[in-house]
């Protein structure tokens, strides 16, 4: 089951807000109310926090997309759908001399 990442309210005339930053990546690991991203208008900046524990399934707004109030820009995977994530590929040694 997935739960959408929904762009606040922020404030009673602003319409839009721009994403900043997200501060996960798709298949970490997010707790509840941990800060995911974080959002702009011309009047605050504002951290976005998860609204449920589980794994970034998915990520539709990237940094610089201009969003409105309401929009989902993203998803929260949990339980089996949260497995189902690729999990990043671990670095490559280093060849050793």
């Amino acid at each position: 089951m997935a739960t959408p990442i929904v762009v606040p309210g922020l404030g009673e005339s602003v319409t839009e807000a721009t994403v900043a930053k997200w501060m996960k990546n798709v298949g970490d690991a997010v707790r509840a109310d941990e800060p995911l991203a974080e959002l702009e208008t011309d009047k605050v900046t504002q951290e976005l926090y998860a609204p449920a524990a589980g794994t970034l399934g998915e990520i539709t707004a990237p940094a610089g997309s201009v969003v409105a109030i309401g929009a989902v820009i993203g998803q929260i995977l949990d339980g089996a759908a949260a497995a189902a994530v690729p999990a990043k590929p671990a670095p490559a040694a280093a060849p050793q001399p």
